[in-house]
């Protein structure tokens, strides 16, 4: 972990500053670049990366991003790892289609690039690794709102970024299935950027503009958290529920003060040890991410990918007062 943060410093002040470190002659450079540093779902990711190095043996982790949740801010980070000549880049996507160029001068120089979590679009990349299903996540989500709803009832959406590629899949794919949840209106949708400050104002201000809200949805670790402080700070535990994707060593103090009655993730863990193990195996076993083919990916097992070079690693878990305490050490 020491060569982890070590690196992640060196990479928050970007290209100009970007450290090149020391790496023995057979070691396998495997960058892991997510959407901003300092985001608890993202360490707990680069965890699971460091677990899958120290199995491999011979791999050693580049963890790094900008320091906001910027496309500009990820092309000096692609750029930078370019210039350094590592062997794979695995990368959170903070826009589909704007890394596209980096990424591909990248490729062209013989690195391996899979998108992980937030997807690039298929020229990008090789191949693209879900944390779940798309259309299993977006049911997930407005389920979670839609239990404590019998009678129906406002919710609106708290996401990350304009651009943030799942996000905006996921709420698509939510939209796809509201006919199965009668009478919830989904009356908004607001934009925290991954921002915990500028969450909670957007979750402060969705309930001033709609005072009949009865839940903020927010399928983003950050966002969950800010929203459920702000339904905390605006006395409103019991009327508006906050539920998504989170974290539960971030949202135990949301599911004890009622703020949250249920929220759901997959391991972030899982997640950057399969993301590491995909690119060790496109880039050092030959594996080409085709239709139809299987790639190993360690205790995981498989990706089977798609027409698109993609696949879905697990189902979502939910999270409430009934296991909170088991997971909330973890991640």
């Amino acid at each position: 972990m020491s060569v982890l943060k070590k690196l992640a410093a060196s990479a928050a002040m970007a290209a100009a500053t970007f450290a090149t470190p020391v790496f023995a002659q057979d070691d396998v450079r495997i960058a892991i670049v997510v959407k901003a540093l300092g985001i608890g779902f993202f360490e707990a990711a680069a965890e699971g990366a460091e677990e899958a190095a120290a199995e491999l043996g011979n791999v050693e982790i580049i963890y790094t991003g900008p320091t906001d949740t910027t496309a500009e801010g990820q092309i000096e980070v692609i750029n930078a790892l370019i210039a350094q000549q590592v062997d794979a880049i695995a990368i959170s996507a903070n826009d589909t289609d704007a890394l596209v160029p980096a990424l591909q001068r990248a490729m062209q120089r013989g690195i391996t690039v899979i998108s992980w979590d937030s997807g690039v679009a298929p020229e990008g990349r090789q191949l693209h690794l879900n944390p779940s299903s798309n259309p299993l996540i977006g049911n997930m989500i407005i389920k979670l709102a839609a239990d404590h709803l019998p009678d129906g009832g406002e919710v609106a959406l708290l996401s990350a970024t304009t651009t943030s590629t799942n996000q905006n899949i996921w709420i698509d794919e939510m939209m796809a299935v509201m006919g199965d949840y009668p009478g919830i209106d989904v009356v908004a949708t607001v934009y925290g950027d991954d921002l915990a400050d500028k969450s909670y104002r957007e979750a402060t201000g969705l309930m001033q503009s709609y005072p009949d809200l009865d839940a903020i949805i927010a399928p983003t670790s950050v966002g969950i958290v800010a929203a459920a402080q702000a339904v905390v700070d605006a006395g409103k535990v019991g009327e508006v529920n906050v539920t998504g994707l989170g974290l539960p060593s971030e949202m135990a103090g949301a599911i004890e003060s009622g703020a949250s009655q249920s929220f759901a993730i997959w391991n972030p863990i899982d997640l950057g040890y399969s993301a590491t193990m995909l690119a060790y195996e496109l880039s050092q076993n030959g594996v080409e991410a085709t239709s139809g083919a299987e790639v190993p990916m360690g205790r995981m097992g498989s990706l089977t990918l798609d027409e698109n070079s993609e696949g879905a690693m697990a189902d979502p878990f939910v999270y409430d007062a009934s296991n909170i305490d088991q997971f909330k050490s973890i991640f």
